[in-house]
């Protein structure tokens, strides 16, 4: 028996319960778009509750069901809240996408402690606390994939981010801590690292100057990625076709931490010049 790996329905999402958080952001929205392409039942998670409403609303008119929550990922009860609304209108989740986040400006000399705290509560914290609360009816089942939302920023250092980079390698840790502890009863857990990518609060930095152009020229593909690049990569990860991908770390970035070595001066190692 063959199958297309081009057709949605060759994820074998059909009905799953998938829940999204960050859904109303540009990634978070590829990956409910990609989700519901494949037949995948929605729950929606932001605390842009109008954002997450509208989507909601287009995934509907698109034939898919979809569930529109408001949701603080770092709050206990917020999450709990949001458990209880998945559950009754679907039952227990097949899928978590962990994927909000939260990034903010400051070096580490300044950075506060309630800056600190915050960016831990939303990128840590909370990818936590959705694990807890929707891992639980996975774990009764024997059966469930976690994806986290980390970034390359998890193996390099991105100067003046305050908590971001630690905040993104301890993600990492976290998704291989579920990994070993869930693994043996039937639950995956997997971290996708997206580099450079386009969304709509990126879009006005990419339009300043030259920027696009050398940002391009840093990685192996030459450009910069889409959500969807990303969403893809997780929809693959959420369904069954992974099904022995299970604690690992997928760097989506276009080739970009292969090509560090070229931003060394290497004299008489430089790309020869060809003829166009």
């Amino acid at each position: 028996m063959t199958h297309d790996s081009t057709h949605p329905q060759w994820l074998e999402l059909e009905t799953r319960v998938c829940v999204v958080t960050g859904a109303a952001g540009g990634i978070g929205r590829a990956i409910a778009e990609t989700l519901a392409l494949a037949g995948a039942r929605l729950a929606l998670l932001d605390r842009d509750e109008a954002g997450c409403n509208a989507l909601s609303q287009t995934l509907r008119t698109r034939g898919a069901e979809a569930l529109a929550l408001a949701c603080d990922i770092g709050d206990p009860a917020s999450v709990n809240h949001a458990l209880a609304k998945v559950e009754h209108r679907y039952g227990p989740a097949d899928v978590l996408v962990n994927n909000a986040g939260l990034l903010r400006a400051g070096g580490i000399e300044d950075i506060g402690l309630d800056a600190w705290n915050a960016m831990l509560a939303v990128n840590l914290t909370g990818y936590m606390l959705c694990a807890q609360a929707f891992g639980r009816g996975m774990l009764a089942r024997g059966s469930g994939s976690i994806v986290h939302i980390a970034s390359v920023a998890a193996h390099h250092p991105q100067t003046w981010s305050g908590a971001y980079s630690p905040s993104k390698a301890a993600i990492a840790m976290l998704s291989r801590q579920i990994a070993a502890e869930w693994g043996p009863r039937g639950v995956r857990s997997n971290t996708v690292c997206p580099g450079m990518i386009r969304t709509p609060l990126s879009q006005a930095f990419y339009a300043q100057g030259d920027v696009e152009a050398r940002r391009s020229a840093m990685t192996a593909s030459r450009r910069i990625g889409r959500p969807d690049d990303i969403a893809n990569v997780v929809a693959f990860l959420a369904s069954g076709r992974a099904g022995y991908v299970n604690g690992a770390e997928l760097a989506v970035d276009g080739g970009l931490e292969c090509m560090l070595m070229d931003l060394v001066p290497r004299p008489g190692f430089e790309a020869p010049v060809r003829p166009s």
